[in-house]
C-alpha cells in the first residue's frame, strides 16, 4: 500500500508538473484518481498470505504472477514494480475515455498534456465526469464516444511509487485475455512516442498478440488455448468488419466535397453505411451462435468509436512483419521499434505499411 509520505510526494510532483496548465480541475481529478488507486493497492504476497482472500482471487493472482514472469523472462518486457500489487476498485472500469471526431470525419480530436504529449482521448476516473465532457463536446458539434477502460499504463514513470497494480477490472479475465492485457500494458513501458497514439497502441497490440501465442504454446493447456482461439477468432472477424466499414466511411468523406450534396444527403449516405455495418454484424453474430460480446459497441458505433479502434489496428501488421524480419527475437524487435520511434511519424508509418504489404505478398 502506498504510504501517506509517498502519496504526498506523488501529489507534490504532479502538482509542480501540472501547475502551469489551464485545466486545473481535469488534472486534479487525474491526480486524485490515480492516488486513490495506489492507496488501494496491497502487495500480492500480502493477498496470498491473507486467509481472508477468496480462493478464486488467490488463483488469479497466482496466475498473474506466472504471466508476469513469462513476460519478463521470455518476452523481455520490463521487470519492475508493475503488477506486483493488487487493488479492488469496486467498479467495472478503472477509467472512462472520451474520444471525439467531426460529424463527417474520422480524424480524432487531440488533447495535449505535460510529459505524455498529445493523445487522441481524454480519460476520467469518474464516469459521470466523462459523460459530462462528452455532452459538452456534442453541444459543440463533435461526434463523441465514451468507453470504459480496464487498465492503463503509467509508462514506468510511477514505479518508484509502486508501479501499475493488478486490478479487479481485469484480473478475472480468461487466462488468455489476462495475459494479453498485461503484455499490452507492459509494452507501453518499452517504447512510447509522444503525440502518436496510433504508433503506441499498434505496437502494444502487436506485442500482446505475438506474446499470447507464445504463452499459450508454452502453457500447453488445450482448453485454455481453445477458449482463447475462439474469442480471438470472433474478435478478428469483428475487427475485419469494422475495418471495412471504416474504409467505406473514409472513402466517402474524402469525396463528399466533390459530390456537392447537401448536409442532409451526406448524412443519409453516412447512415446507410452504418446500417449496412449493423446488418453485416447481425449476420456474423448468427455464425457465432448468438454471442453478444460486441453488441454494446455496435449499438453505439459512430465516427469516434471507429476512429478510436483504428489506433489499435492500423499499424499492427507492420509491427508483426518487423518481428519476423528480426528473426522473432524480442530484443532485436524492441531495438528496431526504438529506431522507428526516432523517425518522423510519416517516415515510420511508411516503413510499417510497406513491411505489412510485403508480408502479405509473401
Amino acid at each position: 500500500m502506498i504510504t501517506h509520505i509517498v502519496a504526498r510526494r506523488l501529489l507534490l510532483a504532479l502538482t509542480l508538473l501540472l501547475g502551469a496548465c489551464a485545466e486545473t480541475a481535469y488534472y486534479w481529478q487525474s491526480i486524485g484518481g490515480h492516488m486513490r488507486l495506489m492507496q488501494s493497492a496491497r502487495p500480492i504476497r500480502d493477498w496470498l498470505e491473507d486467509a481472508q482472500t477468496a480462493p478464486a482471487l488467490r488463483a488469479r493472482l497466482q496466475l498473474a504472477q506466472q504471466i508476469r514472469h513469462f513476460a519478463t523472462t521470455r518476452l523481455h518486457l520490463p521487470d519492475n514494480a508493475s503488477y506486483q500489487a493488487y487493488a479492488d476498485l469496486h467498479r467495472r472500469h478503472v477509467v472512462w475515455n472520451v474520444v471525439a471526431t467531426p460529424e463527417f470525419s474520422l480524424t480524432l480530436k487531440t488533447w495535449c498534456f505535460p510529459v505524455a504529449g498529445c493523445v487522441t482521448y481524454r480519460g476520467y476516473f469518474d464516469e459521470s465526469a466523462a459523460n459530462q465532457q462528452a455532452s459538452e463536446l456534442r453541444h459543440q458539434g463533435w461526434e463523441v464516444s465514451v468507453y470504459g477502460v480496464p487498465a492503463y499504463s503509467t509508462l514506468g514513470w510511477m514505479n518508484w511509487a509502486g508501479g501499475d497494480p493488478l486490478l479487479n477490472t481485469f484480473v478475472h479475465y480468461s487466462d488468455g485475455e489476462l495475459a494479453r492485457l498485461m503484455f499490452h500494458e507492459l509494452a507501453h513501458q518499452v517504447v512510447y512516442v509522444a503525440d502518436d497514439t496510433r504508433f503506441n497502441e499498434s505496437f502494444a497490440t502487436a506485442v500482446e498478440r505475438l506474446g499470447v501465442r507464445q504463452w499459450l504454446d508454452l502453457k500447453g493447456d488445450p482448453q485454455v488455448k481453445a477458449q482463447y482461439q475462439l474469442f480471438d477468432q470472433r474478435r478478428v472477424q469483428f475487427r475485419t468488419l469494422t475495418r471495412q466499414t471504416r474504409q467505406k466511411l473514409l472513402d466517402f468523406y474524402a469525396q463528399k466535397q466533390a459530390l456537392a450534396q447537401s448536409k442532409q444527403e451526406i448524412s443519409a449516405i453516412k447512415n446507410k453505411i452504418m446500417q449496412e455495418f449493423r446488418a453485416d454484424y447481425t449476420q456474423i453474430k448468427q455464425q457465432w451462435g448468438g454471442y453478444s460480446g460486441f453488441d454494446a459497441w455496435v449499438a453505439q458505433a459512430n465516427n469516434a468509436s471507429f476512429a478510436a479502434q483504428a489506433a489499435y489496428d492500423d499499424l499492427v501488421p507492420g509491427f508483426e512483419a518487423l518481428f519476423e524480419q528480426v528473426g522473432r527475437d524480442w530484443q532485436r524487435f524492441y531495438d528496431a521499434v526504438r529506431q522507428l520511434a526516432k523517425m518522423a511519424a510519416i517516415e515510420r508509418n511508411t516503413h510499417l505499411q510497406q513491411w505489412a504489404q510485403e508480408q502479405t505478398l509473401g
